[in-house]
């Protein structure tokens, strides 16, 4: 008989790959292709939600013709995508309405503080379990309707449709062949990063969306992030569609960290570091996100705290074509390692404010510290220690959060690969930093719900022998200079605040 596998749909804020798993867990193939960003301006990032499905309609088949393999062979399609990236479109035509809107956009900064008002930026906390920022979906689907002329009553109607990516991939997977009739759909991670899902009862809440002034017509319909949301009827058609999760609750899941306690972080553009806390829904009081880990079928949901980074792989793509201080992001291990410290310099990277703990939107990047002294290999160190004192930030309001001390981290993503900045995280946070054998959980993630769904594979035990350890860094900082290096962080940290204000 021949092989089967799983095709994982990864969509990604600067690509769009497809990943073919076997039932061990393995890549066997991967075929990518990366889309235009668009920045009209300062502070917007848009995207072609057009071009992102085109990609699909190509990476998925390049994926499948690498291997040999007949489309026959793939028993289901997981899906994981960058999470609050906001898009309409047409119900009738399928064609995006103006571009999606990516979740590093900060235009809806006026309109958080008018929420806001005197509640605060927690208004809506107790309710979906996030605070207002520009990060989240709600404030931008507001923005949209209210900026483009005649977009409210079309919406009111049910003639436009509101997704993120997710949904407008499985809409656009399932439509019939006259491009309309695609399935509506999305998944309680991705609904639960929007603002407007109920935290407890996993439902679009009344009371938000008449916050928000969102018609409920625009809405999908919220499932389980593993369980069969319908069959493809283009790319791969007769495949079915098993699973779909934000791709920062898919690398959970590929970290297979399934038990209350476990912790992983995936260090990208951004870095998110999440801590499963099982059943129990933990309210944060120290800056953490509240939000759903995953729900398997008809199971009850599990649940995280997590902690935010925007700005951590993305400081090393400005270092190099911003500043044109190195030519490929490797090498800024190399340069970093021409200096044995940072020489007092601190850089914290706030361009779209800062995120968890502290969620201050108004807040700018500086670098602190600087002096006659430093070169640019003292930049690159602290470019790559700006991921670390960001990562121990989260991990000590986490700690707090959850009265638990983390004892390990799980790391995975494309920054993983510097040994220098995984030798500083652990010596930072005074753990074990341990890097999986597979390095793309978020992919091998979404293979996993989709093929639990299908039966390929078993259970979540059975998903915990795949896992295989390939890298280990353990502390080994002086406790004193660590507390020094942090308390110099924080009073950097300290200076960005307030840069923009109000009347600007």
């Amino acid at each position: 008989m021949a092989e089967q596998y799983v095709a994982a749909v990864d969509q990604g804020t600067n690509s769009t790959r497809c990943i073919l798993f076997d039932r061990r867990g393995r890549l066997v193939s991967v075929a990518q292709r990366e889309h235009r960003q668009y920045f009209p301006k300062p502070g917007w990032v848009e995207h072609d939600a057009a071009e992102i499905w085109r990609n699909v309609t190509r990476v998925v088949p390049a994926a499948v013709r690498q291997i040999g393999a007949d489309p026959g062979q793939i028993v289901a399609i997981g899906i994981t995508n960058q999470r609050e990236t906001s898009l309409l479109w047409d119900r009738r035509t399928g064609q995006p309405i103006g571009h999606a809107v990516v979740w590093q956009d900060t235009r809806t900064d006026r309109l958080i503080t008018e929420l806001a008002g005197d509640q605060g930026a927690d208004r809506f906390q107790d309710l979906c379990g996030l605070p207002l920022t520009t990060y989240f979906s709600a404030p931008r689907l507001r923005w949209m309707l209210d900026h483009t002329p005649g977009l409210r009553a079309r919406a009111e109607r049910g003639e436009v449709l509101f997704g993120t990516m997710e949904s407008w991939l499985i809409w656009n997977f399932t439509r019939g062949a006259d491009g309309t009739g695609g399935l509506h759909v999305t998944d309680v991670t991705n609904a639960s990063r929007t603002m407007l899902m109920n935290i407890e009862t996993l439902e679009w809440d009344d009371q938000l969306l008449a916050a928000f002034d969102v018609p409920a017509a625009v809405l999908p319909e919220i499932r389980p992030s593993s369980g069969v949301f319908g069959t493809a009827t283009t790319v791969l058609p007769g495949v079915r569609i098993g699973a779909a999760l934000g791709d920062q609750q898919a690398a959970l899941f590929g970290q297979t960290c399934f038990s209350p306690g476990e912790a992983k972080c995936t260090y990208g553009t951004g870095s998110f570091l999440l801590l499963n806390t099982g059943k129990e829904i933990v309210r944060s009081t120290h800056g953490m996100l509240t939000t759903v880990a995953y729900q398997i079928g008809d199971q009850p949901a599990a649940y995280a705290l997590e902690g935010s980074m925007a700005v951590t792989g993305s400081l090393v793509q400005w270092f190099r074509d911003g500043l044109g201080l190195i030519h490929t992001a490797a090498e800024i291990e190399t340069l970093a390692r021409t200096v044995e410290d940072n020489g007092g310099a601190y850089i914290v990277p706030a361009f779209s404010g800062l995120f968890a703990p502290h969620w201050r939107s108004e807040a700018r990047g500086v670098i602190a510290g600087l002096t006659s002294y430093i070169t640019k290999g003292h930049l690159a160190r602290a470019v790559l220690e700006a991921t670390g004192f960001q990562t121990l930030e989260v991990v000590d309001a986490m700690n707090a959060d959850s009265g638990i001390a983390l004892k390990a981290l799980k790391v995975d993503g494309g920054m993983t690969a510097n040994n220098l900045l995984m030798q500083f995280l652990a010596d930072l946070l005074d753990v074990r930093v341990v890097r999986p054998m597979v390095t793309e959980t978020v992919s091998l993630g979404a293979a996993y719900a989709a093929g639990l769904a299908v039966g390929y594979w078993p259970d979540l035990e059975g998903l915990r022998s795949n896992w295989h350890r390939a890298g280990q860094w353990l502390p080994n900082m002086d406790p004193e200079r660590r507390a020094t290096e942090y308390a110099n962080w924080q009073a950097a940290v300290q200076r960005t605040f307030g840069w923009i204000r109000p009347e600007q």
